[in-house]
């Protein structure tokens, strides 16, 4: 019985490296290759858009009372300052990194401001910016979901100007008027989900110079309500920062490295 044991053993020890020998190689199995998002900044956009600005103004007496006024009186300057709020619409496309856009952008806002007219004694000089807007081509530079950008062409501005009595607050004349001039900017944004980014930015709006008529208000003893008063030569030139939110129609385009 000891020897058919052994026999046994012995039997069951030669044949097991020979079955292993006959068992296929493990297969090699590749890692598949991550999938890493690569954010796309091309397609229509639409957003908001917050901040302030400053509006600084000079103003010249032309005219008064319809009597040229040779050379013109320098009345002084001031700076109108307040918030904004308003909107953009815009497409851009995507070029590997290189980013190209167009944009329109319209806003409501209170930039206000006064100085004490240094021609007349006793007289303020007051405006406000009370909307802009803005046309504007973009190029840019993309790191993924980070983009770099700058801007420029056309822009719009609304003013309203008084002229007041500073004893009295009473409105002496007025005038407004709707100007264009030229824009350029800069600005940072950061994709923080596939169809919406945040970012920043500065505009500098070239407003130039231009001739505005004021008219007389209601309450001028002996003037009849809206007769001419005169004519002021006003410089203009705005600075905006802004914190923009919009939202993209597409998604982001998934690769593998």
């Amino acid at each position: 019985m000891k020897k058919v044991l052994l026999g046994t053993v012995a039997l069951i020890a030669l044949a097991a490296p020979a079955s292993a020998a006959d068992l296929a190689a493990r297969p090699y199995v590749k890692t598949p290759p991550a999938v890493i998002p690569v954010y796309d900044w091309s397609g229509f956009y639409i957003g908001i858009n917050g901040g302030g600005g400053s509006a600084h103004q000079c103003w010249d007496l032309l005219n008064a009372g319809g009597v040229i006024v040779a050379p013109p009186f320098a009345m002084g300057c001031h700076n109108a300052t307040g918030g904004t709020v308003g909107g953009q619409i815009g497409y851009r496309w995507q070029i590997a990194n290189s980013v190209f856009g167009l944009e329109a952008q319209g806003n409501w806002a209170d930039f206000k401001g006064s100085n004490a007219n240094v021609a007349f004694a006793g007289v303020q000089d007051e405006s406000k910016l009370d909307a802009f807007g803005l046309f504007t081509g973009q190029v840019g530079y993309a790191w993924n979901n980070v983009l770099l950008y700058v801007k420029g062409g056309a822009a719009v501005v609304r003013d309203k100007y008084r002229v007041s009595d500073f004893a009295t607050g009473l409105t002496i004349d007025n005038g407004s008027e709707t100007r264009w001039g030229g824009t350029v900017g800069a600005g940072l944004e950061f994709g923080f989900a596939p169809n919406w980014y945040i970012g920043i930015e500065y505009d500098h709006l070239f407003i130039g110079h231009r001739d505005v008529d004021f008219f007389f208000s209601t309450g001028i003893v002996g003037v009849p309500a809206g007769a001419f008063a005169g004519t002021a030569g006003i410089s203009q030139d705005v600075d905006i920062g802004l914190v923009r939110l919009n939202y993209r129609w597409g998604g982001a385009v998934a690769t593998t490295y």
